[in-house]
C-alpha cells in the first residue's frame, strides 16, 4: 500500500533536500578558489581568501539549516497529533518556495530592495503561521 504524504511533510522534504544541497556550491567554490584539499588541510584549514559569492554560500547554507529545525519540529509535531489544514499546507508550501528563492537571492548577492531580508521574512512569517495554527489545535 502506498501512502500519499501530506503536504506539509511534502514540503518538509522538499525543504530538507535543499538544506542538504546547499553545501554543493561551497564546495564547488573552495575547490575552483583553492584547489583539491591536501592532507595537511585536514589539520589546519586553508584561509586564503575566498570569492564573495563562496562566502555567501556558506551563510546561506548555515542560516538554511538553522531555520530547518523549527519549521521541521513544527511540521512533524503537526503531524503527530493529526493537524494539516489549508493554512498549514499553504504555509508549508510558501516556506519552501521562499527558501529556495532566499538561498539563490543570497549566493547571487542580489541587494535589490532588500529582498534577501523580505524573502526571510516571509519565510518566518508561514513558519510562525504555521505553529500557531497548529497550536489553535491542539
Amino acid at each position: 500500500m502506498h501512502e500519499v504524504l501530506k503536504p506539509e511533510l511534502h514540503y518538509l522534504a522538499w525543504t530538507a533536500l535543499l538544506t542538504g544541497c546547499l553545501w554543493i556550491p561551497v564546495v564547488i567554490g573552495y575547490a575552483r578558489s583553492r584547489g583539491p584539499l591536501k592532507p595537511e588541510d585536514y589539520v589546519v584549514a586553508p584561509t586564503t581568501p575566498l570569492p564573495a559569492w563562496v562566502n555567501r554560500a556558506n551563510r546561506a547554507h548555515i542560516n538554511a539549516v538553522e531555520s530547518l529545525v523549527p519549521f521541521a519540529t513544527v511540521v512533524l509535531i503537526a503531524q503527530a497529533v493529526g493537524v494539516s489544514t489549508p493554512i498549514t499546507a499553504y504555509a508549508a508550501a510558501t516556506y519552501f518556495f521562499v527558501r529556495l528563492a532566499h538561498a539563490v537571492v543570497h549566493i547571487s548577492g542580489m541587494s535589490a530592495i532588500r529582498l534577501r531580508t523580505l524573502l526571510f521574512t516571509v519565510g518566518w512569517g508561514a513558519f510562525v503561521t504555521m505553529a500557531v495554527e497548529l497550536l489553535r489545535h491542539t
